[in-house]
């Protein structure tokens, strides 16, 4: 069997200015502060000798590694990344940014806001523009109702209310 996966879809280019401000500090703080502290540390673990059974200098270089990987990849999505910082025309319909108020079928009420997919976070309720139940609300209005497809069968959604920050 093969370890081979296709490449994942790419996701929406679209974030919002605090998105933008998270991958950036993000970013800041890997390359200004993370790395300079790994680097030394691994400079002396790998003047300690016979590196090929040193567990110090195997994790330093791989705590490198996965930095250096981190901080590329936060490179090229900060030149991709377009930042929409402002509210759409019509603000009754669900677009980009929207913080949506939905009720199930079981009459429970779920608030979501729509960001980019390297702004989501459950706790906080943002779910990523290319998520199935983001793309069905985009472009619907208040009352209107959307059906979803979810583990648990398909499931129908009322859209109670839809704001902008």
């Amino acid at each position: 069997m093969s370890r081979w996966r296709p490449p994942s879809p790419k996701s929406s280019p679209y974030i919002t200015p605090a998105g933008e401000m998270a991958l950036k500090d993000e970013l800041k703080q890997l390359w200004l502060l993370r790395r300079r502290e790994v680097v030394p540390a691994l400079q002396a673990a790998a003047a300690e000798g016979d590196r090929s059974e040193n567990a110090e200098y195997i994790y330093r270089k791989k705590q490198l590694g996965e930095i250096d990987r981190r901080v590329r990849y936060l490179s090229k999505r900060l030149d991709v990344v377009e930042v929409v910082d402002r509210k759409p025309p019509n603000l009754e319909r669900v677009h980009f940014g929207a913080t949506v108020t939905l009720e199930n079928d079981q009459g429970l009420v779920v608030c979501f806001r729509i960001v980019g997919a390297d702004e989501i976070d459950a706790k906080k309720g943002y779910i990523s523009v290319d998520s199935p139940v983001a793309r069905v609300l985009l472009g619907k209005t208040v009352d209107d109702s959307v059906s979803v497809e979810s583990p648990e069968g398909i499931s129908s959604l009322l859209i109670l209310e839809v704001e902008y920050e």
